[in-house]
């Protein structure tokens, strides 16, 4: 059946600008969690999180990776938030064409916050000790797929392929084998 409804955990960071003093645990501990193997070294350029920077100012946003974008935006506005003046690039979660965060320093391949798969919460949130990264769960009611069959999903390949009259003629002729 389809249209039916399944609830499903979505985990979200939320960020609180106002309570980042910069430290960058954050930084550190998702690079060493990335690391091939696993806690062998730490590179901040590796980390799915940055911490957007202006000590002069006392501005420090983290943000995380989101989804690559193949092309360049053209937002180059300023927000002030609070008396603090931010640029609109600061927000981004993309790892784009005009910036080098979230990509992987030696292959320049687009990094993605992956939550710490595996762990039970991203360890940014784990290490951040002012609270300025906090793990958020809701319930949200999403279509359910329904799963087909290795056999359904091989026959339909097929079909896309050969065209589906030229598989019932096969199965036809296999069957008059029998």
């Amino acid at each position: 059946m389809t249209g039916e409804k399944k609830k499903k955990i979505i985990k979200t960071i939320k960020i609180d600008v106002d309570k980042c003093n910069g430290c960058r645990a954050c930084e550190l501990v998702c690079s060493a969690f990335h690391a091939a193997p696993k806690y062998s070294s730490n590179n901040p350029a590796r980390a799915r999180i940055r911490v957007i920077s202006e000590p002069l100012k006392d501005i420090y946003v983290p943000v995380y990776a989101g989804d690559y974008a193949p092309a360049e935006c053209a937002g180059r506005d300023k927000y002030t938030i609070d008396g603090k003046e931010y640029d609109e690039c600061a927000f981004c979660r993309a790892s784009c064409p005009s910036r080098n965060e979230f990509k992987e320093p030696d292959s320049g391949l687009p990094l993605k916050c992956d939550m710490c798969e595996g762990e039970d919460e991203p360890l940014c949130v784990k290490w951040c000790l002012s609270d300025a990264l906090v793990l958020e769960e809701r319930e949200e009611e999403v279509d359910e797929e329904e799963e087909q069959e290795e056999l359904e999903v091989g026959l339909e390949s097929l079909a896309d392929k050969h065209g589906l009259e030229k598989i019932m003629d096969a199965l036809a002729r296999m069957s008059k084998k029998e």
